[in-house]
């Protein structure tokens, strides 16, 4: 990871002086890292020391920043990793712009990787994240969405960028089509767990230890599973509080949505649902060849659901 840290500060030099300057700025404000992380692991765990992992490690972290960049604009959100957002420091229309130059810095990356596997796997990925995202505008503030759409939304939005980490590094590794379906399947059950466990923080978690402020998916009308198991399992009175609380962006609301999804059980449920995906996760990584890179693919995914950050 140090070497893909260097990678993405020498990539992210640019004549313009700004565009340096805020995406310095949202990759020096923390984050996990998983996606690099995920692609290193898995080329490791295939036994692959290709030397370009290094360059396509920071194209996905180009790719999910840039999809940041973007989110906090179109959600006017302001708090991010405990630091304000790039849009509330710097303005929406920079940062949208940045994140331009973010993207088509991450396609210029591909294109010298020269592998015309991976820039399909890589380019498909994008699409499918743009229209996730268009998905989750269209379902905002939709009390009626279910659970598959829910999951629906997730899987293009988040869990279709772990995918593709994965998958890329099964082909640096030139795997067996066996295995790269393996990987494929680790990222994306993964990045589904991961995702799941974010909205269920939302209303479970630590506003101070996860940086962000709580009720902001309320807020934005996002009808996440912890509602939508809520409004299932509540009284007809406290499901008409969700659902008006969803339809109108009511974060006044908030103390009491945590208290019906606490007292409904529907945390524990998007928990159950977030356990279910790890496995699904920690089962695929068991098939890839035993050693130290695959048990930490198993220990990654257990872990993605205890988290509080």
């Amino acid at each position: 990871m140090l070497q893909v840290d260097a990678v993405i500060a020498g990539r992210l030099h640019s004549g313009v002086p700004l565009v340096g300057q805020i995406s310095q700025y949202i990759l020096g404000a923390g984050g996990k890292r998983i996606r690099p992380k995920l692609l290193l692991l898995c080329c490791r765990a295939l036994g692959c020391e290709d030397p370009r992992r290094h360059e396509l490690a920071a194209v996905v972290e180009f790719i999910h920043t840039a999809t940041l960049l973007h989110d906090d604009v179109v959600d006017d959100s302001s708090l991010r990793r405990g630091v304000a957002t790039a849009n509330a420091a710097f303005g929406s229309p920079a940062s949208v712009l940045v994140g331009d130059f973010l993207y088509s810095r991450a396609f210029q990356m591909m294109v010298e990787a020269n592998s015309m596997r991976i820039m399909e796997v890589l380019a498909e990925a994008t699409n499918v994240i743009a229209e996730g995202e268009v998905l989750q505008l269209m379902n905002m503030h939709n009390a009626d969405l279910t659970q598959a759409q829910y999951t629906e939304v997730i899987r293009s939005k988040t869990a279709k960028l772990f995918e593709a980490s994965a998958r890329v590094g099964a082909i640096l590794a030139g795997a067996t089509p066996a295995h790269e379906a393996a990987c494929a399947r680790y990222g994306q059950a993964l990045g589904t767990a991961f995702q799941m466990v974010d909205d269920l923080l939302d209303y479970t978690g630590d506003a101070e230890l996860m940086g962000k402020n709580l009720g902001d998916d309320l807020r934005e009308g996002k009808a996440t599973l912890p509602l939508i198991a809520a409004m299932e399992r509540s009284t007809p009175q406290d499901a008409q509080t969700v659902r008006l609380a969803i339809e109108n962006g009511d974060e006044s609301q908030l103390a009491a949505i945590v208290a019906i999804v606490q007292k409904t059980g529907a945390a524990a449920v998007a928990m159950d649902a977030a356990k279910a995906q790890a496995e699904l996760a920690a089962t695929a990584a068991l098939e890839l060849p035993g050693g130290p890179y695959a048990q930490v693919l198993v220990h990654l995914a257990r872990q993605s659901i205890t988290r509080s950050t």
